[in-house]
């Protein structure tokens, strides 16, 4: 079975690509987008492995599902389409590189300029069915993403893991913190920012560490 994604990922998780349950996972996917309308759209299902290939990942953002609305899902966690209003916990994160690093707050929620700079956006789940949050849950995306982190995990060094709220922390608990950094906070939805995402100064921990590694930091 031929998966198409980014050449670098695709040697990584072709193993994966042929277990029974992404076969699985794979038919369902399909038949939704057949007989239900499904963000993002099929084109852009991998795209946080598009825009940042294996080889280039220093810095792993976990979210757990797709905007489910029309127009905002773009297959990077917490980016939205150009022309969507900046959803809140992704104006909330816009709030807190403000305080952490003195940057005005963009026009567009768009994360695509992080993702070329080496930030992988990784979704628990990359697909939901329109108005139907976490509707793709627990059919295979979960296994599929935690293949992904292990990749990065073993055989990558010095990468940030950005991990905020339970879900993320959870999913991310078996990183080795011997060989990489992982930044824990609470999630930044407007329910939960006040309880220690604001003040977490994550961007600014993150760009000590990839320059004490010698590596070129991100322009948040």
């Amino acid at each position: 079975m031929t998966v198409k994604i980014e050449e670098s990922w695709q040697k990584v998780l072709q193993d994966e690509f042929e277990k029974p349950y992404f076969k699985n996972l794979v038919s369902f996917v399909k038949d939704e987008y057949t007989t239900q309308k499904v963000y993002p759209s099929g084109t852009q299902i991998f795209n946080a492995f598009e825009m940042c290939p294996f080889d280039q990942v220093k810095v792993v953002i976990l979210g757990q599902d797709p905007y489910h609305g029309p127009k905002q899902a773009n297959g990077l966690a917490f980016s939205v389409n150009d022309e969507v209003r900046i959803p809140p916990s992704l104006l909330n994160i816009f709030k807190e590189i403000k305080n952490d690093l003195g940057k005005d707050l963009p026009p567009t929620g768009n994360l695509e300029r992080w993702a070329k700079q080496g930030v992988l956006l990784l979704n628990a789940t990359l697909t939901v069915r329109a108005g139907n949050a976490g509707s793709h849950q627990k059919k295979g995306w979960e296994e599929f993403t935690d293949a992904v982190v292990k990749k990065v995990n073993d055989l990558k060094e010095h990468v940030v893991f950005i991990l905020w709220g339970a879900y993320a922390q959870k999913k991310g608990a078996f990183i080795d913190v011997s060989k990489h950094l992982v930044l824990k906070a609470a999630h930044p939805s407007p329910f939960a920012a006040d309880r220690g995402f604001f003040g977490s100064r994550h961007f600014s921990k993150t760009n000590d560490y990839l320059k004490s590694q010698g590596k070129k930091p991100i322009d948040w």
